[in-house]
C-alpha cells in the first residue's frame, strides 16, 4: 500500500473529469434529472480510475536501459541511448524522466513515447558538455499510463554513472581524416636543409675530405694514429610541443566555450596528427606558473598521457608569468623543436609586454604564435550604424580589430610565425601550418 501511495500520480484527465462533475452538481440546482446523471459520471470516474490503477499496480510494466559513450567529447554532441521494453499485452504510454547532470542546466527534461505491446523502443538525446570535468547521470524515472490516462504508475531503474567529459575525440578524429589528404601525407616532406635541425649518433668512421673537423673524436684518433671522426645521421623524428596559455585573457567566451577549451581541442587535434607524422608530441600547460609538463615523446600511449593531462587542467584568473615560461623550457626542452603557443593578446601593449621573453625563446627554439580572431567584433564592426553611440563603439571595435593585424606585423618582424583564426577554425589552421613547415622543411 505504500508502494502504491509513493509511485501514483494522478493525470490531468482525472482532474478535468471532476471537474466535468462538479459542473454538473452545480448544473442539478436548475435541472434536478441533471444530479442523477452527475452521480453516473462520478460513479464511473472512480471505477475507471481504480481498473487503471489496478493494471498499472498489478506488476512490472516496462524495463528501461541507458547506454551511452564512457567518454564525452568537450562542445560535440554526445549521443545518449534509452531502450524501452513494454512487457504487457497492452499499449501504453511513457514519459522518461532522465536525471541528466547539473552542469546541462536541464531543469524539467523529459521524453514522451508510446510503445505497443511487447514491444522495445530506443530513444536517442544528444547532449553537449560545455565544461571538462566529471558529469553524474542519476535514475531513470519511467512514468507508464494506459489509454484510460487517468493515472500514471512511477517505475524507477537506478542506474546512477560517472561520465568523464575529455577534450574532442570527434574533433581530433574529424582532423585525423582531414589531414590525411593534406599533400605532405602522400608526397612525403622535403629533405633539404632544415632550420635548426638535431642529430642522432651513428658511427665512427676515417676522416675524408669534406667531413665536419668539430665532429673530430681525439680519443679514437689516438688510439688507431689516425684521424677518425663521429658520424651523425639526421634525427627523424622531430620535438613539437604545444604550449597553452590558461590565463586571464582566455578565459573569453564563444558559442558556449571558452579560448582555453578551444586551445585544448585543438592540441588534442594536433597531437594526434604529430603522433601520426612520426614526430614526438610534448604538452606545456601555464598560467602564473606552469602547472603541467608532458616532455616530448611518442607511442601508442603518449596521446592518452597527453589527453589525460588536458582533461584535468582547470581554468585560471591570474595574469600569464611569461618568465616562468622561458625558465621551464630552458630545462626541459634541451634541443631545438617546433612549439606552438595559444594564447590571445587584446593589445599592441600586452604583446610588448612579453616581447623580449618571446624573442628569447624564438632564439633557441621555432615559435609559431597562435592566437583568436574575434568574429563577432568583425561582424559587429561591418554592421551599419544608427546612432552616435554606436558610430563611437564600431570605431572602438575597428581598432581592436587594426591592432590584431598590428600584433601579427610586430611578430613577423621578429622573425616569430603568428596564426590568427577564428575559434571554431583553430585545430585546421594549426594543423594545416604545421603539415605545411613539415613539408617544407622548415624543422
Amino acid at each position: 500500500m505504500i508502494s502504491l501511495f509513493k509511485n501514483l500520480y494522478l493525470t490531468d484527465r482525472i482532474f478535468y473529469c471532476l471537474g466535468g462533475v462538479v459542473f454538473l452538481f452545480f448544473l442539478s440546482y436548475l435541472i434536478h434529472p441533471v444530479f442523477y446523471l452527475a452521480i453516473v459520471f462520478l460513479i464511473g470516474c472512480f471505477v475507471s480510475l481504480s481498473i487503471d490503477i489496478y493494471i498499472l499496480f498489478k506488476k512490472l510494466n516496462v524495463t528501461i536501459d541507458r547506454t551511452m559513450a564512457s567518454v564525452f567529447s568537450l562542445g560535440d554532441q554526445n549521443s545518449v541511448s534509452l531502450y524501452v521494453e513494454n512487457k504487457t499485452d497492452r499499449f501504453l504510454t511513457i514519459k522518461i524522466i532522465d536525471e541528466v547532470p547539473y552542469q546541462f542546466n536541464e531543469r524539467d527534461f523529459s521524453i514522451r513515447v508510446g510503445i505497443q505491446k511487447r514491444r522495445t523502443e530506443t530513444v536517442t538525446y544528444y547532449l553537449s558538455p560545455k565544461i571538462r570535468g566529471e558529469y553524474f547521470f542519476g535514475n531513470l524515472h519511467v512514468f507508464v499510463g494506459t489509454r484510460l490516462g487517468l493515472a500514471r504508475k512511477r517505475e524507477t531503474t537506478y542506474c546512477e554513472r560517472f561520465v568523464a567529459v575529455y577534450p574532442s575525440i570527434m574533433l581530433m578524429k574529424q582532423q585525423e581524416l582531414a589531414a590525411l589528404k593534406h599533400p605532405s601525407f602522400t608526397q612525403g616532406d622535403k629533405t633539404n636543409k632544415k632550420v635548426g635541425r638535431s642529430y642522432e649518433f651513428d658511427q665512427i668512421k676515417s676522416y675524408v675530405d669534406g667531413d665536419d673537423t668539430r665532429n673530430i673524436n681525439w680519443k679514437a684518433t689516438s688510439s688507431l694514429n689516425k684521424v677518425m671522426v663521429n658520424h651523425y645521421e639526421d634525427e627523424r623524428s622531430q620535438q613539437i610541443y604545444s604550449i597553452v596559455d590558461k590565463s586571464r585573457v582566455m578565459r573569453t567566451p564563444f558559442d558556449g566555450l571558452t579560448l582555453v577549451d578551444y586551445a585544448i581541442n585543438s592540441t588534442l587535434a594536433f597531437s594526434n596528427i604529430v603522433l601520426k607524422k612520426q614526430d614526438k608530441a610534448g604538452l606545456i600547460v601555464f598560467s602564473k606558473k606552469v602547472d603541467t609538463t608532458v616532455k616530448a615523446s611518442r607511442g601508442p600511449l603518449h596521446l592518452k598521457k597527453i589527453m589525460f593531462s588536458l582533461y584535468k587542467e582547470k581554468y585560471d584568473y591570474s595574469e600569464a608569468n611569461y618568465e616562468a615560461l622561458y625558465s621551464t623550457i630552458r630545462k626541459t626542452i634541451t634541443n631545438r623543436s617546433l612549439l606552438f603557443l595559444y594564447t590571445n593578446f587584446d593589445s599592441i601593449y600586452s604583446l610588448e609586454r612579453n616581447m623580449k621573453i618571446l624573442k628569447m625563446i624564438n632564439k633557441y627554439h621555432a615559435l609559431i604564435i597562435v592566437f583568436f580572431e574575434n568574429t563577432e567584433l568583425e561582424t559587429f564592426s561591418k554592421s551599419p550604424a544608427s546612432s552616435v553611440l554606436e558610430i563611437y563603439q564600431k570605431t572602438l571595435a575597428k581598432k581592436s580589430i587594426l591592432e590584431k593585424f598590428q600584433i601579427i606585423k610586430e611578430l613577423r618582424a621578429q622573425g616569430i610565425h603568428a596564426i590568427k583564426s577564428p575559434p571554431e577554425q583553430l585545430s585546421t589552421k594549426t594543423i594545416n601550418k604545421y603539415l605545411e613547415l613539415k613539408s617544407n622543411g622548415f624543422l
